[in-house]
């Protein structure tokens, strides 16, 4: 069941980066961003990453955790993000089980061929797991700003 806004979100295991396996109520008391981009290393989704690093101290202040999620292997990821010098995790999303959950898997179209592609998308849950925000389609300019507004107003309620 995909998800939904206003309602909890099922809870989830996914490896991660630095090793960790991150559980969704585990993490219950701080509210989540989970952003999902098409490939690591790739000029969209490294200048995305790059604005949640630089970003990275508010999404703190507002308690927030800040994870990206892609279909690309643990081994590239940490490529990407030690390249990068990423402060948050990134999830490994091979069997696509988050992509299936959050429906972010959409028809694109590349030169004329069209493909199965995760559709650059970001989620906001509450600490509470619920999801309260959701942007789907995003481009990439004043996108990580919008999302850090929303979650400062969601930790100021």
């Amino acid at each position: 069941m995909a998800v939904t806004l206003d309602k909890p979100v099922d809870d989830f295991q996914a490896l991660a980066t630095s090793g960790l396996t991150v559980q969704l109520s585990a993490l219950k008391g701080q509210n989540l961003v989970i952003y999902f981009y098409p490939k690591d290393s790739t000029p969209g989704c490294t200048t995305e990453g790059q604005g949640f690093r630089d970003h990275y101290p508010a999404f703190q202040a507002a308690n927030t955790l800040v994870f990206g999620v892609s279909r690309d292997g643990l081994k590239s990821h940490e490529n990407f993000k030690c390249k990068q010098a990423f402060p948050f995790e990134l999830i490994s999303d091979k069997d696509e089980a988050l992509c299936q959950l959050f429906d972010v898997i959409k028809l694109k179209k590349l030169y004329g061929k069209e493909y199965l592609g995760v559709d650059r998308s970001t989620f906001l849950l509450d600490r509470d797991g619920v999801l309260r925000q959701e942007w789907r389609g995003v481009k990439v300019p004043g996108h990580v700003e919008a999302v850090l507004a929303a979650a400062q107003a969601l930790n100021g309620a």
